[in-house]
């Protein structure tokens, strides 16, 4: 199987839409203005090389690359190139295409060369879009992933039982698909830093630390196993979630209310749009100058607006009184079907 990954997606439409920008620091976040309170969806490598990455403060961002050009996300424009991206991988013969976002995919295929497929599909994208992506191969969806980024950019790298310890053996384990930095200081506390010691570790103490479920799983992504078939089952979305950031923090509850229940009637409405009730609901608060807590509230499975948002409040009557907000996010998590595969829905704004 293939794991597809767009070079530096945004990026790479924005400089398709202004070609002069090509060879130039390009940042995109926010509403592209440094001043105000945002944080970076994407840089182009020439910006990676000062440092600047996803989720940065786009203030900081600035200062780092003084002559960076710096752009407002239009996701619209990223979804339409997204499409028409999507809709190439699926017109290769007998290719499966399981979407992970705006620029990935698994692609599935039957063939005795992969590496000459995964060029084929690279250059059909590139004469389609005009955009460029790396190819992983793996015999797991796992290693396929994990393949991807040994191949950026432009590249193909391939990853399967015989050489995944070889690759990846005395790598961290944060540079697996599933583990970031709070997970791998989790594993620390464990004694487990590498992707060997995590494939070959007790699961007794990994479940006491993460649980019955998964405890094995990490263990089991420390050997690149899982899942070696694509599955091109629409997913559902299980929630929906807006924020906002603030320009000035608010501490006034008026004002907090009022920001609690715009955006609530925003993921309500995307939330009507699915046709699915509400079984629970989300509050993300980012206190100044940057402690993050979220608060989750199960409710009765309900399409009443009313309801929804009274549990919302109750969650807003639990920020702590006179402590500054910088980012107020709120989710409403929706009943799944029965024959659904999970996915979720990105929020707009971040959460």
């Amino acid at each position: 199987m293939l794991h597809v990954d767009l070079d530096q997606f945004i990026a790479a439409v924005e400089v398709l839409r202004r070609p002069e920008l090509a060879g130039r620091p390009v940042i995109v976040g926010g509403r592209g203005d440094p001043t105000e309170r945002a944080v970076v969806s994407t840089a182009s490598y020439e910006a990676r090389e000062f440092g600047v990455g996803s989720g940065m403060p786009l203030r900081l961002a600035a200062r780092k690359v003084p002559d960076a050009v710096i752009l407002p996300v239009d996701a619209p424009a990223y979804t339409a190139a997204s499409e028409e991206v999507m809709a190439t991988l699926r017109a290769q013969p007998g290719a499966v295409v399981q979407v992970l976002g705006w620029d990935e995919a698994f692609v599935g295929v039957s063939t005795s060369d992969p590496e000459a497929r995964a060029r084929d599909l690279q250059a059909a994208v590139l004469e389609r879009t005009r955009l460029h992506c790396s190819v992983g191969i793996g015999d797991t969806l796992v290693r396929a992933k994990v393949a991807t980024g040994f191949g950026k950019p432009r590249g193909v790298f391939r990853l399967t039982a015989e050489n995944w310890f070889e690759v990846m053996g005395d790598r961290p384990t944060r540079d697996l698909w599933g583990v970031g930095s709070k997970i791998s200081r989790r594993l620390e506390g464990l004694g487990i830093r590498t992707v060997t010691q995590l494939a070959h570790a007790d699961e007794a103490p990994l479940m006491a630390e993460f649980g019955p479920r998964m405890g094995p799983w990490y263990r089991q992504l420390g050997r690149g196993e899982g899942a070696s078939v694509v599955d091109d089952t629409p997913w559902v979305a299980r929630g929906h979630g807006r924020e906002t950031t603030f320009q000035q923090n608010v501490a006034d509850p008026a004002e907090i209310e009022h920001a609690a229940r715009t955006l609530a009637a925003q993921v309500l409405d995307d939330v009507a749009a699915e046709g699915r009730p509400v079984v629970g609901v989300g509050l993300k608060v980012r206190y100044a100058p940057f402690t993050t807590k979220t608060f989750t509230r199960k409710v009765p499975v309900t399409s009443d607006r009313d309801v929804v948002v009274a549990a919302i409040l109750a969650l807003v009557a639990k920020i702590e009184p006179d402590r500054p907000l910088r980012l107020l996010g709120v989710r409403a998590e929706m009943q799944m079907p029965d024959d659904a595969r999970e996915g979720h829905t990105p929020t707009r704004g971040g959460w």
